[in-house]
């Protein structure tokens, strides 16, 4: 069903990996394999995050701050009722990436501390860091998304009633002070 979600779900993943593993070849300058990998691993969060979860397995997350400047997580899961065979490899596909590449990341990491090239520790960081934060945002929303989406629900609909109470009753003053003809 979503072929270009898939492919790009892949895509930065893989790309970001390979670049990390072969920039070396490439390219004499570490600024340019490091902005790459980073500008990569970025493209990957942000497409995950806010496309393929929401396409492929019908997931999302986010972060929303109200108006006591607090921050509060939200995880949605969507109910879909019947999963095609295409939906269910796309699933797969997309937990698979999900999963494996914080681990390859972390490969990385240890293999980057153990031969010593620390000048690459902080890409690595970067690179598990971006990745685990969407794998825990989607297994939260994997979990407890329902949960969230009726809280999402409630919330709204508390809201619209305190505002419909709140015109009913400015009305109501409103007619109460001026007549019911709205005259001064």
């Amino acid at each position: 069903r979503h072929p270009l979600a898939t492919f790009f779900h892949l895509f930065f993943r893989v790309s970001a990996i390979i670049t990390y593993l072969f920039c070396d070849w490439f390219s004499n300058s570490f600024v340019a394999c490091f902005v790459t990998i980073l500008l990569l691993l970025s493209f990957d969060f942000w497409s995950v995050k806010n496309v393929t979860g929401r396409l492929l397995v019908g997931l999302r997350w986010w972060n929303q701050i109200d108006e006591d400047g607090k921050s509060h997580w939200v995880f949605e899961a969507k109910r879909v009722p019947t999963i095609a065979a295409s939906t269910e490899a796309e699933a797969r596909i997309f937990w698979l990436g999900l999963i494996i590449c914080p681990v390859i990341w972390t490969v990385f990491f240890f293999s980057t501390l153990f031969s010593l090239k620390l000048k690459w520790l902080a890409l690595v960081i970067a690179g598990i860091s971006l990745q685990t934060a969407n794998l825990y945002g989607y297994i939260h929303c994997k979990l407890g998304g329902q949960k969230s989406i009726s809280r999402v629900t409630s919330r709204f609909f508390v809201t619209a009633d305190v505002l419909k109470r709140q015109t009913r009753r400015i009305s109501e003053d409103h007619i109460e002070e001026h007549g019911k003809t709205g005259t001064r």
